[in-house]
């Protein structure tokens, strides 16, 4: 189970983004690790692929471990834990 999935806002709170907060774009579940809208912008060198991309430098987003974003809850607009507990009459795990 995962605690951010998404199209979830979150905040980052290590490394060199500490503080700006995003929506998660994409989950990669195997490496812990997500990709957030705006954060951890890196530039990549890109060669010229005739005749449809041209080369150049260009930004994007590289993925971010997921211990280092919180969920930003939607009511108060706080970063938050996330905790599961196990119902005992069904066995179903709850969010």
């Amino acid at each position: 189970m995962q605690r951010v999935r998404r199209n979830d806002t979150v905040m980052v709170i290590a490394g060199r983004d500490r503080g700006k907060t995003g929506t998660v774009r994409r989950v990669l579940p195997k490496d812990d690790r997500l990709v957030v809208q705006g954060v951890n912008i890196i530039k990549k060198h890109m060669r010229a692929r005739p005749p449809s991309q041209p080369g150049g430098i260009i930004e994007r987003e590289a993925p971010l471990h997921i211990s280092n974003v919180m969920p930003i809850c939607t009511r108060c607009s706080h970063p938050t834990r996330v905790g599961y507990h196990r119902r005992e009459d069904c066995g179903e795990d709850m969010d």
